[in-house]
């Protein structure tokens, strides 16, 4: 709404403003209305306690007409009559007694139909003067004539009393919503002072004190809750912003090793003339380091790729096992080179299908099933199993096992660190850029699964995999 304040604290107020001015004039309303029909009751009931006084006083005099008695003038409650417009008409209709305050006006016209013949009539009339007079009719046996009394009361007194009534309500309704809004005010800039306070500490926040958090003051409410969840995204942008420094520094070196020995290796080359003999070896290993950079620069591309982006597709089904004999075939060259016995286990599951990106799954697969051929001796043996995952009946396991020397204790979770190598396989192999299993972590964690190591050291690596089962539309 573009007319409201822009301001929060404003806004409260106004709204907190205009629902109790609601709230007043609909309260203003009922007490107005209610107070009204109270004094009306109140009006009629003294109507009728005159009526009855009244009919007590009339008398027929020797001539037949219809008098008052003397005591009219001498009793108190009698005496208020005086004040009173009263008219008695017979049962054709013509006045026997008029008040004097009448003259020569008419209380309520000719008789209606029915007019007090049921207990006692009421109804509002307008004189001929332009008085507004709430009359009562009453039907009254005398002398063996039925009366008609009407007796009524003017309504000016009453609209008096409720003017007044309502200038107190519009005087002080005003007042009590100046006295809210300023104590609404009030009460907003106290409740919004620590948001203040939380925007002032977090624009002071920067890279150079990610550390630093904002102040809990009761965790169990909105505020609390929401510094909370500030500082938990503080807590994870830290963490991004150390592994961003991490990365960055690992990249610098990973890189910075291979450009220094291609810069060596042309050095040399350069200052030897012995011939071509030397030239080739120099061109081979810059053929090797180069290929070492390009496999870097690879995995960095790769690694972004999966960390911007659900993957190059959409998720489709594909049966796991497929996959895995892909990647199989993809490395029969360097399995027969090792002279590795490959065994594969519950094939029965393993023609399940997963839900995922084929091109990052398979990536993913590739870069585990490399790193157990790679690490495994020769001769040795390659194991696959398929299962479902304990955690999981939904989820399809992989576990890929390697004959290789194993894991080093406390490395389990560290093998998936960017550029990290095993104390342990590293006397095995150096080849290999160190970002492969950080790929297949991140591609595997994207698609919903969950990848570990279960092994110990020297009795080979075994890495588990377990995937989001397709569901049996798709």
């Amino acid at each position: 709404m573009r007319w409201l304040p822009s301001n929060l604290r404003t806004r409260l107020t106004f709204w907190y403003v205009g629902v109790l001015a609601v709230l007043l004039l609909v309260y203003a309303a009922i007490v107005f209305a209610f107070q009204y029909a109270v004094l009306t009751k109140q009006i009629v009931h003294d109507e009728i306690q005159d009526v009855v006084t009244a009919e007590g006083l009339l008398y027929f005099d020797y001539a037949g007409t219809l008098q008052l008695r003397q005591d009219y003038y001498s009793r108190p409650q009698s005496r208020l009559l005086v004040d009173r417009l009263m008219e008695v008409r017979d049962s054709s209709g013509r006045v026997l007694y008029r008040s004097p305050t009448l003259g020569n006006m008419s209380l309520g016209g000719p008789v209606r139909a029915g007019e007090g013949d049921v207990d006692f009539n009421e109804r509002l009339v307008r004189l001929a003067d332009g008085t507004h007079v709430l009359l009562i009719s009453h039907i009254h046996g005398m002398n063996g004539q039925q009366l008609l009394i009407r007796l009524a009361y003017s309504m000016a007194p009453l609209r008096a009393r409720m003017i007044q009534f309502l200038v107190v309500l519009l005087i002080a309704i005003p007042v009590a919503l100046l006295i809210a809004g300023a104590a609404g005010q009030a009460i907003a800039k106290r409740a919004l002072r620590p948001v203040e306070e939380m925007a002032m500490r977090a624009e002071g926040i920067t890279a150079k004190n990610l550390h630093d958090r904002l102040e809990v003051v009761n965790p169990e409410d909105e505020l609390g809750q929401l510094a909370l969840v500030f500082n938990h995204l503080l807590d994870r942008l830290e963490q991004s912003f150390e592994q961003l420094q991490r990365f960055t520094a690992d990249a610098a070196h990973e890189l910075r090793t291979p450009i220094a020995a291609l810069r060596t290796i042309g050095e040399v080359a350069l200052q030897d003339e012995s011939g071509d003999e030397v030239c080739k070896e120099a061109l081979s290993s810059i053929l090797e380091e180069t290929s070492r950079l390009s496999e870097t620069v690879d995995a960095l591309l790769l690694l972004a790729r999966a960390e911007t982006t659900q993957g190059g597709q959409e998720p489709e089904a594909w049966p796991l096992q497929s996959l895995v004999d892909e990647v199989l075939n993809l490395l029969e060259v360097l399995i027969e080179e090792k002279g590795l016995l490959v065994v594969q286990d519950g094939e029965a599951i393993g023609r399940r299908s997963v839900r995922a990106d084929r091109g990052l799954l398979r990536i993913a697969l590739m870069n585990v099933i490399h790193n157990a051929v790679k690490f495994s001796p020769r001769d040795g043996s390659l194991r696959i199993g398929y299962a479902l995952c304990d955690t999981d009946s939904q989820a399809i396991q992989v576990a890929v096992e390697d004959s290789g020397p194993g894991i080093a204790n406390g490395e389990h979770k560290r093998v998936f660190d960017r550029f990290f190598t095993s104390s342990t396989r590293d006397t095995i192999a150096h080849t290999g850029t160190g970002l492969g299993l950080s790929v297949s972590k991140l591609v595997i964690e994207r698609i919903g699964g969950t990848i570990h190591f279960d092994s110990a050291a020297e009795v080979g690596a075994r890495c588990v995999i377990c995937l989001p089962e397709a569901s049996s539309s798709e």
